[in-house]
């Protein structure tokens, strides 16, 4: 399985942006298609969020590579933060990240998402997409990957914020997990 983040989508620095539909920067987008198109196996299934920063890497991806089946996954995209879309993150009051961290696994940031939530669904379609005997790739988000890569690991449920992990796949990269 190859998880690939979108490239560097069009937004200020420090905005929380989750399933805010945005498009990311064209030169990027090509770059990363480019290496992609070099790395990836023959003939992948390639799942991508209907968001445009994603999609717009797909369809790169695949001007370049024809020989890979595009699909929409609606579970690949990331995490809905509710009314904090769209706010600096250093805008958000501390009391709604205090209540967040309290019950990191089942608050609903924002209003509209939890954690568990977003485990649950990238969990469901990890388990689908494990029993498949072609190479699959995800063109997704930081949070989906993150999660991805819980779950590979054996993780379905993340309680505590601690246990959420800190390192973030960088725009337009990708990391591969073993089948």
């Amino acid at each position: 399985l190859w998880l690939v983040r979108h490239a560097q989508p069009l937004v200020e620095a420090g905005i929380c942006y989750g399933s805010t539909d945005m498009a990311a920067h064209a030169g990027a987008t090509q770059a990363s298609a480019l290496v992609l198109a070099r790395e990836l196996p023959q003939a992948p299934r390639v799942l991508c969020s209907p968001l445009q920063r994603c999609r717009q890497l797909g369809e790169a991806l695949q001007r370049l590579r024809p020989d890979m089946q595009l699909s929409l996954e609606p579970r690949l995209v990331e995490m809905d933060f509710g009314c904090w879309e769209g706010w600096h993150w250093d805008a958000i009051p501390k009391s709604a990240l205090d209540e967040w961290t309290a019950d990191f696994a089942h608050w609903r940031f924002g209003g509209r998402e939890s954690v568990s939530e977003l485990m649950r669904r990238v969990g469901e379609l990890w388990s689908e997409t494990r029993a498949t005997a072609i190479p699959i790739v995800w063109i997704t988000h930081a949070g989906v990957i993150r999660a991805a890569r819980l779950v590979a690991g054996g993780t379905r449920e993340v309680l505590r914020s601690e246990d959420w992990p800190a390192e973030v796949t960088g725009f337009g990269q990708f990391v591969r997990l073993p089948g």
